[in-house]
């Protein structure tokens, strides 16, 4: 029999045609593995830096995910809610239709064309994102992907931020700059889950084309120019901001020219980005010819004007043998080119074809302009001066990490290096100008401390390996007295640079992980709470939860007309448009100053002053926000004089100094006359008088201010109390009708 065993020597001996076979096969998969695992130093680099990337990829992700682990998933702020009402009307409707919208639930009754008057890349990425996943199956609705959206792009922010790392500087910086944007609460302000704003694309946007840009130039490839057009583009669809790429990359370009360092390269990546970027930018309907005829834009046209006169100087200097001939044609052209384009900038601005810079842009250059000549900008929060304490809550070491960082780049100066310095400068500026822009300053701050983090870690570990060295070429050559006597000095040196070293890369490393720790504290406490729901801790420590705003605006979905039109301050439009399904008088855009200093003007003035301009808007109801139950001091009587500065901008009547008692805003029993009978205050406090709102405290006692309320017998006759909130942060009055005339 063929399969038979024969004992061999008391052993019973299977035939080789009966070896077991899993025996081979698990050889054969040891000795394949052993083999894959035998990579080459390089290899085992690669290995190491792209396991290192993914990491750090899905912590830039599930790190932004508090607000979602904590609350629920939902849409944070105000503005986002206006982006998520378009982004659905865009996957229900087509984009077609997305860009020839009028939606007449805003700014009644003047309307929106809601395709002129934004940026539809944050909508279209996040559509596409969606179509993407049905067509793969995945049954998502489309707010969670307006939820996530941002998450997902600060992780390819990352990514961006690797390679532009180590086109800077090396893959170690690379590496290090990707990690400490994952984690920075200045990028992470803008992009955690739910904050579904233009930001959270943008700055993908940004630091990719910078990328790709500073890559034209180092390699004179018009691929790469040609990428950095389409980076250009797509940070023009998404936001305003790319107004800071447009002045940024020319002024780039200006400081090589100054400094000798113009070439064929630079040349050809400045023009193919600024001609097809421009070509592409006009495609927004919102840029159009702005980018032709907006002094914001003019910069970056004198520069490509400019850069065509080098070339043209170039090739004079090829065929001109005489360098004299040569240097007077130089300064016969220059003063030409420049005094043409002085002429050709003088009468275009006179002629108006040029418009002029916006007051927006002012406000960035001069930070007092916006409080003197345009409050609905200094009203915003995120509009006023950077304070010292946000600097250090939002960057935390990098702070001091980057003139380390500066102090490497201007001792290893290149076109790149130039290129992070100068937006390094130049957005810290504006950063310290207005908060908002500390987000456009962290990718530079990051990229610039992991230059510093990362040459320095390593000239400390190249100086421990030079010491082992050091130690283990003397040990062999100690015969040799000459040899004897330099290892002799060495060793005498060696223990302390040693040990200096040692504790330095303990130093850093426990400062790296203290921004760590500091980093997560900052997004779970201060940047992972929605705006739309109120948190507080309770008397025993419990967790409080206030739901008012969704609650409004629920009963407003629920109880009022579909035709009904509802006035409050502009900060809530775009949610009470999006959750209450109502039309607004103003809303969040703030293109129209005369209609908001209407609403103003309303809110300021006696009751029955009130009542004609609200019939002259058609308004139903009248929302604010109240904090004086709860403690809220986001509410409506703190922006009072905001709504007064405004409405005053417009219509004289209404004057700041009426509402105050010496320069003092109170709302106590020494308040102004005024400002203890306007329809703001009436609204506010209606029936709070008789409320007890703290233990040992009178009736009527304001705990958002620490004051007892000045008026409180207020009657209405024009107003009716529709619904208040279970906390009182929310108050909706409907408008009574007029009465019958005879």
């Amino acid at each position: 029999m063929v399969n038979k065993s024969e004992p061999v020597n008391g052993n019973v001996k299977p035939p080789a045609a009966a070896m077991p076979a899993p025996s081979l096969k698990s050889d054969l998969l040891n000795t394949l593995s052993l083999r894959t695992l035998k990579l080459k130093t390089k290899q085992q680099e690669l290995l190491i830096r792209v396991s290192i990337l993914c990491l750090v990829y899905i912590l830039a992700f599930i790190t932004r995910l508090f607000s979602v682990l904590r609350y629920e998933s939902m849409i944070h702020e105000f503005d986002p809610y206006f982006n998520y009402r378009t982004t659905l009307f865009l996957t229900q409707k087509g984009f077609y239709e997305f860009w020839n919208w009028f939606d007449s639930e805003s700014w009644y009754p003047l309307g929106r064309i809601i395709g002129g008057t934004l940026y539809p890349g944050l909508m279209v990425t996040a559509a596409v994102i969606y179509w993407v996943l049905r067509f793969l199956r995945f049954a998502v609705h489309i707010r969670e992907v307006c939820v996530l959206t941002a998450p997902f792009f600060a992780s390819n922010t990352t990514v961006v931020a690797y390679f532009f790392g180590k086109e800077i500087w090396d893959s170690g910086a690379g590496l290090v700059a990707a990690a400490l944007i994952a984690i920075c609460p200045g990028y992470i302000s803008r992009s955690v889950a739910g904050s579904y704003d233009n930001e959270g694309v943008a700055i993908f946007a940004l630091l990719l084309t910078f990328y790709l840009f500073v890559k034209a130039v180092r390699t004179g490839s018009l691929a790469w120019a040609l990428a950095s057009a389409f980076g250009y583009f797509y940070m023009v669809s998404a936001w305003g901001g790319y107004v800071f790429i447009i002045n940024l990359i020319p002024l780039y370009v200006m400081v090589l020219l100054i400094t000798g360092r113009y070439s064929m390269r630079l040349y050809v990546a400045y023009n193919c980005t600024y001609v097809l970027g421009m070509l592409l930018a006009m495609q927004i309907r919102f840029v159009g010819f702005q980018h032709v005829q907006s002094g914001e834009h003019m910069a970056a046209m004198g520069v490509f004007f400019l850069l065509q006169v080098f070339y043209f100087l170039d090739w004079v200097k090829h065929l001109l043998s005489d360098a004299k001939l040569f240097q007077a044609f130089l300064r016969i052209t220059l003063t030409c080119a420049i005094g043409v384009g002085a002429v050709a900038l003088g009468v275009g601005t006179a002629s108006g074809y040029i418009s002029p810079w916006t007051g927006r842009f002012y406000s960035l250059l001069d930070p007092t302009y916006a409080k003197d000549h345009i409050p609905i900008i200094a009203s915003v929060s995120e509009h006023q001066p950077t304070a010292w304490s946000s600097f250090m809550f939002d960057f935390h070491i990098l702070l001091f990490l980057f003139p380390a960082g500066l102090y490497f780049c201007f001792k290893r100066l290149s076109d790149a290096t130039i290129f992070i310095v100068m937006y390094a400068l130049t957005s810290m500026y504006f950063a310290g100008v207005m908060v908002r822009l500390i987000l456009v300053a962290t990718p530079a701050v990051c990229l610039i401390s992991a230059i510093a983090v990362s040459a320095t870690i390593k000239n400390l570990t190249m100086l421990l390996r030079s010491k082992h060295k050091v130690a283990q070429t003397g040990s062999t050559k100690a015969t040799v007295s000459a040899k004897a006597s330099s290892k002799a000095s060495l060793d005498q040196s060696q223990p302390f640079q040693r040990n200096g070293a040692v504790a330095l890369l303990l130093g850093a490393f426990y400062l790296l992980s203290k921004y760590a720790a500091h980093c997560t504290w900052v997004t779970s406490e201060a940047y992972s709470s929605p705006s739309i729901v109120l948190a507080a801790r309770g008397a025993h420590g419990n967790r409080v939860i206030f739901d008012d705003y969704r609650e409004a605006y629920f009963w407003l979905r629920q109880n009022t007309p579909p035709d009904a039109k509802v006035m409050s301050w502009w900060d809530y439009g775009y949610q009470i448009t999006a959750m209450g399904n109502r039309t607004v008088i103003v809303d969040n855009n703030t293109w129209n100053n005369t209609h908001i200093a209407t609403v103003g003007r309303a809110m300021s003035s006696y009751e029955d002053e009130a009542y004609e301009i609200m019939k002259s808007l058609d308004v139903d109801y009248v929302l604010v926000v109240f904090g004086g139950v709860t403690g809220y001091s986001s509410d409506d009587i703190n922006k009072f004089l905001w709504m007064v500065r405004i409405g005053g901008g417009v219509f004289p009547v209404i004057k700041e100094p009426d509402y105050l008692v010496n320069g003092e805003y109170r709302v106590d029993k020494g308040a102004a006359p005024k400002m203890l009978n306007c329809l703001m205050y009436k609204l506010s406090y209606y029936r709070f008088g008789e409320l007890v709102t703290e233990y040992g405290k009178p009736p009527g006692y304001d705990r958002a201010r620490g004051v007892e309320i000045g008026n409180k017998d207020i009657k209405l006759e024009y107003l009716e109390e529709a619904f208040t909130t279970s906390n009182w942060i929310v108050r909706i009055y409907r408008v009574k009708p007029p009465n019958n005339r005879w």
